[in-house]
């Protein structure tokens, strides 16, 4: 009977024991949960960049920023290649942040965001500049006109500039190259094209830094004749200067962008100072136009002037009977060069 009471007492004893450890065990085996924000996700607007250039980054919480705000710790995990400033404070009620990166050489960095023992990590690649993308003012123009072109890069030019090499396919033309100076992410450039018979697409090509890019220009044939010109002098633009006893104006007028549905077959010129020279020929280039004394007012020269004003219109004719107005240019001079008794 003793013995049994033992026993007893000893397995009473021993449950008590268990039980006991049992409920400290499961008082003990339950964490504290965290009642704060923790960092939920890192987005970058983009996970590539060029040397130079700045990417905007988010941070998510958990749940929104207490009163206070919410003090975010921001690591780049290899600052030669990207920076930025830490830590990121997100305000009250708000749920997200944002932050510059600066990205500085060429490699690949991670960009952690962390508080509270939570942390989320976005890989950022930086590369040396590169041409992305060319563009144009107009992608339709008529034979004969031109358009201006940009080469942009993805991120700053180096120092010394970037020099982007340009090609293009017929009708149009480009310069070699243009450059993009130090600091910038674009230059313009000119796109010259020519007259053409039905209309005619051209691709516009660059190329930088291991990028390319590419554009169609379409180039129309003109549905009017359309007279255009420029008149230049061997001394300057638009200055003609009297020649061979005054017989001769030493200067060009050069039709060469005037356009038409056929094929032009007469350029009517006119030239004015003091009375009307008229001549027809039968290309776009008139040089040395024939001259006279009388052409000009008699001497002496106006007090205070050394040249004439000079008025020349142009108007064509093209092989399907198409007939332009009269195109006229009121800006250029005449300098009697020692002739006619000036």
């Amino acid at each position: 009977m003793s013995m049994r009471r033992g026993i007893t007492r000893s397995a009473l004893f021993a449950a008590t024991i268990v039980a006991a450890f049992t409920v400290v065990q499961c008082g003990g085996s339950s964490p504290a949960q965290p009642t704060g924000p923790g960092v939920s996700g890192i987005t970058l607007a983009s996970t590539s960049a060029a040397v130079g250039a700045t990417v905007q980054a988010t941070v998510s919480l958990s749940v929104a920023a207490p009163a206070g705000g919410a003090v975010v710790s921001l690591t780049s995990s290899n600052p030669a290649v990207a920076t930025l400033q830490t830590p990121l404070t997100i305000a009250a009620g708000a749920t997200s942040g944002t932050f510059p990166i600066s990205a500085r050489t060429v490699g690949t960095t991670t960009i952690t965001a962390s508080m509270s023992g939570t942390s989320q990590s976005a890989t950022l690649t930086v590369s040396a500049p590169a041409l992305v993308s060319i563009s144009l003012s107009a992608a339709n123009v008529l034979g004969g006109e031109t358009v201006n072109g940009t080469a942009t890069l993805n991120g700053p030019a180096p120092a010394g500039g970037a020099v982007v090499a340009l090609s293009a396919d017929l009708p149009a033309t480009v310069t070699a190259t243009v450059t993009v100076p130090a600091g910038a992410t674009t230059a313009t450039f000119t796109v010259l094209t020519r007259v053409v018979a039905s209309t005619v697409t051209a691709t516009i090509r660059g190329s930088y830094g291991g990028g390319s890019a590419s554009t169609v220009l379409t180039v129309g044939a003109p549905t009017v004749a359309t007279a255009s010109f420029g008149v230049s002098g061997t001394d300057s633009t638009d200055t003609c200067v009297m020649i061979n006893g005054g017989n001769n104006l030493e200067c060009t007028f050069n039709g060469t962008t005037s356009t038409a549905p056929g094929t032009i077959t007469a350029f009517d010129w006119t030239y004015t100072v003091a009375r009307t020279i008229t001549q027809t020929t039968t290309g776009p280039i008139f040089t040395n136009p024939a001259s006279s004394c009388s052409f000009l007012p008699p001497p002496p020269m106006p007090a205070g002037s050394t040249s004439f004003p000079l008025t020349v219109t142009l108007q064509i004719h093209d092989s399907l009977g198409n007939v332009s107005s009269v195109k006229v240019d009121s800006g250029a001079r005449v300098l009697p060069g020692g002739n006619c008794g000036f």
